[in-house]
């Protein structure tokens, strides 16, 4: 400070000399055009900050933080473990991803009940009752453990879901032998099974109108087979416009209901009712050792025609979401193992009952009796 025009000085009591005046606050003495920070700066001691705040913004961060942790984890899961193929979006079938085991199940029932079970009783006239319950054993077996196999091969390691025969196979072989291996079989496979269906269903329409109208009870003039082939045709074209697989469960339900009734009401008549006389267990002689091979291999491949699902056990799979704790294989293999134990239920006393009642009386003409009119 400056007094009557004269500089006042300080007593420094650790030195014994004399300070000069301060005009102006430290920083300002030290504020030079350098861009090294002055040491006066450093030592100034900093502000302690209050801890109020964060007492006041414990309460509140914490569920934050929390929420915004999980939902961290909840996306890196689910953009590892619902990684699909850009088609799979718009693909009708694998379009929801709202399925659970309960829809596993009635997919799987209706699909792998059929029939085709009916002609089961035909295939123990050829291999006998050992031979016969042997192999209807290990068939259902190795049903069961293939399709444990795809449920397990739906989604690899990387995330990536597979809901096609194609494009798992073309990730297990290869782009080029993959195609190799997986197209021809899908399109002949396929393409047998619709005409199987067209030509079965078709003949059911055609019973289930005759047993309705017949005997002049609707005055209507019957249809013929090329008819009832066309009005089930035009039924599944019309049943293939909903919207995806999830959409169709209840129709899935009414197949598999329907299925487990006419397996259960079969079997149990045919242990109910009488047995015709001339029952006989013993097989039949064969022509020559080929005949017999033949009898045998046709034998097998009706019971293997008997199981089948393998074609939808993917895209049922893919309807399901998925995640690191909840991943999809978990409710699709329940639902599997529901399924097969109503049909291992329903296949094995129906097999086993059919060819106890009639033996080697078995018809061969079961599933198509008229359908050359």
């Amino acid at each position: 400070m400056e007094e009557g025009g004269q500089m006042k000085y300080n007593m420094n009591p650790e030195t014994g000399g004399l300070n000069p005046p301060i005009s102006a606050p430290p920083f300002q003495l030290h504020s030079t055009p350098s861009m090294s920070r002055s040491p006066l700066i450093d030592v100034v001691p900093k502000t302690p900050k209050s801890p109020l705040p964060t007492r006041l913004m414990s309460p509140i961060a914490s569920p934050m933080k929390k929420a915004i942790s999980s939902m961290q984890c909840y996306l890196e899961e689910v953009g590892h473990f619902t990684r699909l193929d850009p088609q799979e979006a718009w693909l009708p079938i694998t379009e929801s991803r709202n399925g659970n085991s309960w829809y596993s199940a009635f997919h799987t029932l209706s699909s792998g009940i059929g029939v085709q079970a009916l002609v089961l009783p035909l295939a123990f006239t050829a291999l006998g009752w050992i031979w016969g319950i042997v192999c209807l054993s290990l068939v259902f077996i190795w049903q069961l453990y293939t399709m444990w196999l795809l449920i397990q091969l739906h989604e690899s390691e990387s995330g990536m879901r597979y809901s096609r025969y194609l494009r798992l196979s073309m990730a297990a072989f290869g782009e080029k032998l993959g195609k190799l291996l997986a197209l021809f079989p899908i399109m002949y496979l396929s393409g047998g099974t619709c005409v199987a269906l067209i030509m079965i269903g078709g003949e059911t329409l055609k019973i289930f109108f005759q047993t309705v109208c017949g005997d002049n009870i609707c005055y209507v003039k019957q249809l013929t087979t090329i008819e009832c082939y066309v009005l089930f045709i035009c039924s599944a074209i019309i049943l293939a416009q909903l919207p995806n697989l999830n959409s169709i469960a209840g129709v899935s339900l009414i197949g598999a209901i329907t299925a487990i009734g006419y397996c259960t009401l079969l079997g149990t008549l045919s242990v109910t009712l009488d047995r015709p006389v001339a029952v006989s267990y013993d097989l039949p002689e064969a022509k020559s050792d080929m005949a017999r091979l033949c009898s045998t291999l046709n034998a097998l491949g009706i019971i293997a025609f008997a199981f089948r699902g393998h074609n939808l056990v993917l895209e049922i799979q893919g309807t399901m979401p998925s995640s690191s704790k909840k991943p999809s294989r978990l409710p699709m293999w329940r639902g599997v193992k529901f399924a097969y134990l109503i049909i291992a239920m329903c296949l094995f006393p129906l097999a086993i009952g059919g060819y106890w009642a009639y033996g080697n009386l078995v018809s061969i003409n079961i599933i198509l009796p008229n359908s050359c009119d």
